[in-house]
């Protein structure tokens, strides 16, 4: 049985929300009825103008189907009327937190939930880690990160309401060692450190901040290293006791849950593992 839709009036922002894990949010967050704002980073590698059509698409899809299913709630009679926002921009530069916040709240008139999710990792050898690629997974994952919060926050602690909920998606890589992530696994702790700190910061204003810690999710970032029949993904899902992958689906209503007030008003400060169980999978 489908949940009824729990956003109903909520604005969230996105980073990264174009693919993978971002994507599933923004879509699962649209089909709960929030209005949402996407941040994306620039590519002459992608057709944005396709993704973002293929997005709309897909989110008007899940719409349907949600609000169908709720014989209360109006549905959206055409795809353009998808109350979806995209924002191009850098997070490695502090105007692109700005300006997501800004124009979304130009657009929706608040900010109630952002996800702060873009991030990149590369695999490389720890002796032949370049100082420009420690920079640039720094700069996106944590720099990024920091940015984004703390322009939500601002926006949060003077809207009236007062109030919302941020979410850092870190890592299980923020609590376990990989050889190949000397220069990732670092900033994804640095997140989830960002998310406690801001837990204990911004609670006088209301909001809540709290870490989603996913594990080997199958996305664009890690497709070819994971493809069917490598040794690499029998190895891993030998090591998950649910036995698969996991799908940026699976993320998705973890953040749901932090982003409903209804459901998480007193969760702050913590950290969602989102992996499969292959944390406590040590035998």
């Amino acid at each position: 049985m489908a949940l009824p839709p729990l956003l109903q009036g909520h604005v969230c922002a996105v980073t990264g929300g174009l693919t993978g894990i971002g994507r599933a949010i923004a879509i699962l967050f649209l089909s709960h009825g929030a209005k949402v704002a996407i941040n994306y980073l620039p590519s002459h590698n992608k057709d944005e103008d396709t993704l973002l059509s293929s997005l709309r698409t897909e989110a008007f899809e899940a719409i349907k189907s949600r609000f169908h299913s709720s014989s209360s709630s109006p549905l959206p009679g055409v795809e353009e009327d998808v109350p979806l926002l995209a924002v191009a921009g850098d997070v490695s530069r502090p105007e692109a937190g700005r300006d997501l916040v800004a124009q979304t709240v130009a657009k929706f008139n608040r900010l109630d939930t952002l996800v702060s999710n873009a991030g990149i990792c590369k695999f490389e050898e720890f002796l032949e880690i370049s100082p420009e690629s420690w920079q640039r997974h720094l700069n996106t994952n944590l720099s990024g990160a920091f940015y984004v919060v703390q322009a939500a926050a601002q926006q949060m602690a003077r809207q009236e309401p007062q109030g919302g909920s941020i979410i850092g998606v870190s890592s299980i890589s923020a609590l376990v060692g990989g050889a190949q992530q000397c220069h990732y696994t670092p900033t994804k702790a640095g997140v989830l450190s960002l998310m406690q700190s801001t837990a204990t910061a911004l609670g006088k204003y209301n909001i809540r901040c709290n870490a989603l810690l996913p594990g080997t999710i199958r996305t664009q970032l890690n497709d070819q290293d994971l493809a069917d029949g490598s040794e690499k993904k029998r190895y891993m899902e030998g090591r998950i006791p649910l036995g698969r992958l996991g799908r940026p689906d699976d993320m998705a209503g973890p953040a749901l849950f932090l982003a409903c007030g209804e459901l998480s008003s007193y969760v702050t400060g913590a950290a969602i593992l989102v992996d499969g169980g292959a944390f406590v999978n040590f035998q």
